[in-house]
């Protein structure tokens, strides 16, 4: 791969991460450094760190992999979405997830980036034989999602206040969230 299709690819698996970030700054519903960095870095982690985990599995349990990890996505973005449309609906924000709580960033973290398990899979397949050919686009895979869950939260913050006096926030992420389980469920199964 060149770098434009590595910057491409990045983008690609960023759009969850920005959504999701977008989600928690309206959740926040302010500019605070203290969970929107964290929030970032964990995402850009996950998204880097998933393609490496794949594209080390890949050699012996690929026909595994390949076979689930959508359902494990859907599942966890189900789950999640779910209890926070139900926490909305029944008034109960701040019991719902909280983009404050560490143990809410991994889980969104991993359930936004475990499509990404395909990608290394597809690095391994398509002339990635070495770890030292993979640190440029897993670095800008990494990067490019950590800016984009920053945006993502920038603009969650500032047009959640419109949001929030129209749908509260947890009942709209809970159904963007379900809503990109489903996609990444759709393209996987067909």
């Amino acid at each position: 791969m060149i770098l434009l299709e590595w910057i491409l690819l990045s983008v690609a698996l960023a759009m969850d991460c920005f959504t999701v970030s977008a989600i928690s700054g309206m959740i926040v519903g302010k500019r605070d450094a203290g969970v929107m960095l964290p929030l970032a870095f964990w995402f850009g982690l996950f998204q880097a760190a998933m393609p490496l985990l794949g594209w080390l599995l890949t050699s012996s349990f690929e026909q595994y992999i390949k076979d689930f990890d959508h359902w494990v996505a859907f599942a966890m973005l189900a789950i999640i979405g779910g209890k926070m449309l139900l926490d909305g609906i029944k008034g109960e924000e701040e019991n719902g997830i909280n983009p404050r709580r560490f143990w809410a960033r991994i889980t969104l973290a991993v359930a936004t980036s475990i499509d990404a398990l395909a990608v290394g899979i597809s690095f391994a397949c398509s002339g990635y034989d070495s770890l030292n050919s993979l640190w440029a686009p897993l670095g800008i895979i990494g990067i490019g999602s950590f800016l984009f869950s920053i945006g993502g939260f920038f603009i969650g913050e500032r047009f959640g206040t419109v949001v929030n006096k129209k749908i509260r926030p947890s009942i709209l992420g809970g159904i963007i969230l379900i809503g990109i389980g489903i996609k990444i469920l759709v393209e996987h199964l067909s």
